[in-house]
């Protein structure tokens, strides 16, 4: 696991509860952003449990104020302009990690409350299950500063017709009931019950055969593969590329504003030129 520390210590908490393992993302200054040494941290602690029998089930929420706002958008300003080979490895291995999240041999159920957003999203999609508190917000707002989505799990999920909607309108406002109503998430419960009850739910699939658990699990997933999950991810990777590389005005300003100002400068002018705000 990483040993990335800041001020509020390692980047991702890691505790057993029984034969669950519970994973909580920690960068809450950042709403979760998910940098480097995050994904590094997520990578290495889910390889840990794939391999640890007592491990039945694994849980990812997020500390503080935000499940996840995806991924750090001030260390994308700081690396500034990059050719498509750079982009292509990047995009690609990102886009790879949450793969093993999906095929990892465990079920894992995302525990969301507050902002899950862009890459929160495609990180809570890359889980089996999802449960969110009544606070939650989620959505795609790339859109709206020339960006891409790095991982395009969402019309697997909810069908082409609600993943077009989201990501054509950059929305980033999807409230809680909305995205039970189009199965983005499976349950919906009150913030002060999100714990116990995600906890309610992994213990009900801890109780079953781990060998039948994992296999039925792997079944479900061939479903997706059959009809051709890896080859459209690639696909989405090689178009992203070709945006992100486009240099449009609205990336290169937001992230001129980012470098110059701050990220929350840059996210007003951004929010002021699509919603009047600011």
């Amino acid at each position: 696991m990483s040993t990335d520390v800041h001020e509020d210590g390692p980047v991702l908490l890691t505790e057993d509860l029984g034969p669950v393992r519970r994973l909580t993302l920690n960068r809450p200054a950042s709403l979760n952003a998910l940098n480097d040494d995050m994904m590094d941290a997520l990578e290495a602690a889910f390889d840990a449990a794939a391999g640890e029998d007592d491990v039945r089930v694994v849980v990812l929420r997020g500390a503080g104020r935000a499940f996840c706002a995806g991924y750090d958008l001030n260390q994308d300003a700081e690396e500034g302009t990059k050719d498509a080979a750079e982009w292509h490895r990047e995009l690609d291995r990102d886009t790879k990690r949450l793969l093993r999240i999906l095929e990892h041999p465990k079920p894992v159920i995302a525990s969301v409350h507050s902002y899950c957003l862009a890459g929160g999203t495609d990180l809570m999609l890359a889980c089996d299950l999802a449960v969110a508190a009544e606070d939650a917000v989620f959505g795609y707002v790339d859109i709206r500063f020339g960006s891409g989505v790095v991982s395009m799990f969402l019309p697997w999920v909810v069908g082409v017709r609600a993943a077009k909607e989201l990501v054509l309108t950059g929305e980033d406002r999807i409230l809680s009931a909305e995205a039970l109503r189009i199965g983005l998430v499976n349950r919906v419960v009150p913030r002060d019950e999100l714990d116990d009850a995600t906890m309610a739910l992994a213990d009900e699939i801890a109780r079953n055969e781990p060998f039948v658990v994992r296999t039925m699990k792997a079944s479900i997933n061939r479903v997706w593969q059959l009809a051709g999950l890896r080859a459209a991810l690639d696909a989405n990777t090689e178009l992203d590329v070709m945006i992100e590389t486009a240099n449009l005005p609205a990336r290169d300003e937001f992230r001129r504003i980012t470098q110059e100002e701050g990220l929350k400068a840059a996210i007003a002018w951004r929010d002021a030129r699509y919603r009047g705000e600011g």
